[in-house]
């Protein structure tokens, strides 16, 4: 067992067992042990690989979307050009980079990240190399138009669990058994949110993420009442139904609870819960991601690029850009929504 799931359960043997939330809060952002506070899981190095990692194509599709959705709204002289869990900081430098021919953009936007882990806030700075300010959750950004983007930042949130059991609905928790970490259900429990999933049946599972819709809520706000667009970026759907928790390490999935704070633990997205969340502010339909980077006009940038490549750059070219784009690989898992001024169009790249 990992020092942090030592250290898990001896607190649940003074405290009680304790929600998914809480065990997930702790696996990754444990000041000494947690996941993202100890390392960098990006790349073949590390656990996973996201999207802006695979090709550059895809920060530039997002910061070309941004940029127009900016003319669109009259070009404001001063925004916020923020991101939510910017990893190593490579989508905001394509983002800048691809942005950078789009007149009075780059002079009009401030950079700001949301950001907590030390190590990584390090890298953004130095994969980044323009200034930028960093901030520990997003009420800190400052006021004024906000484009944002959110790439698998809400997968990461802590979520509940609950499960329907006959009538009733039952929390998932994880205490022990034989010593060991392991998952139990608390007595019946009553929740607005749950009362309403007429379309949960018997031993049905449904998770519960309230930090994303704190977090969509503030975007959803800001947006509304100063103007700007945020794209939100991530695996899940419409609307949460069964056990998506799931935990990564070794570009492999793994056992959640056998090496608490060394693998990275993620849930699917409930784009239904975020769209309620961002009101007064409007949402798109939910898109896959493939569809959205066609329209955006991906392959044509492809193409582009290609021109320039030959042997084994252009295969791996090749590669990400139908990693990114097929429906049997992250073109229909990832999905995509944008928030935005209720009284102003959507965003390139969406129908409404």
């Amino acid at each position: 067992m990992t020092p942090l799931g030592q250290s898990l359960i001896r607190r649940i043997k003074a405290d009680g067992p304790m929600t998914l939330a809480e065990y997930m809060a702790e696996c990754l952002m444990h000041p000494q042990h947690g996941y993202y506070s100890t390392r960098d899981p990006f790349g073949e190095a590390g656990d996973f690989i996201t999207a802006p990692e695979i090709s550059q194509m895809f920060g530039e599709m997002l910061g070309l979307a941004l940029a127009q959705a900016w003319i669109d709204q009259g070009r404001p002289d001063a925004f916020v050009l923020a991101e939510l869990g910017p990893g190593r900081g490579t989508l905001m430098a394509d983002i800048l980079r691809a942005t950078k021919g789009v007149a009075g953009f780059a002079k009009a936007a401030s950079v700001h990240l949301v950001e907590t882990s030390p190590h990584l806030r390090a890298r953004q700075v130095q994969t980044i190399g323009a200034p930028l300010t960093h901030h520990d959750s997003i009420d800190l950004l400052p006021s004024g138009p906000l484009y944002l983007v959110a790439n698998e930042f809400f997968d990461a949130l802590p979520i509940r669990q609950f499960q329907r059991i006959d009538t009733n609905w039952h929390e998932r928790q994880i205490g022990l058994q034989g010593g060991a970490l392991a998952f139990g259900l608390t007595a019946p429990v009553s929740l607005p949110e749950l009362e309403a999933r007429h379309d949960a049946a018997d031993g049905d599972l449904v998770e519960l993420c309230a930090p994303a819709l704190a977090i969509t809520a503030e975007i959803g706000a800001r947006i509304a009442n100063h103007g700007g667009a945020a794209l939100i970026v991530d695996y899940g759907n419409w609307r949460s139904l069964g056990d998506t928790f799931q935990a990564l390490k070794d570009h492999g999935f793994d056992d959640p609870l056998a090496h608490p704070g060394q693998a990275d633990l993620t849930a699917h997205v409930d784009f239904h819960a975020l769209a309620g969340a961002a009101s007064p502010a409007a949402t798109t339909p939910m898109t896959p991601q493939g569809v959205f980077l066609e329209r955006l006009g991906i392959t044509q940038r492809a193409q582009v690029l290609a021109q320039s490549l030959t042997g084994e750059a252009l295969k791996a070219h090749i590669l990400a850009h139908r990693r990114l784009t097929h429906p049997e690989e992250m073109g229909n898992l990832f999905k995509v929504m944008a928030v935005f001024p209720p009284d102003k169009a959507a965003p390139f790249g969406f129908e409404t």
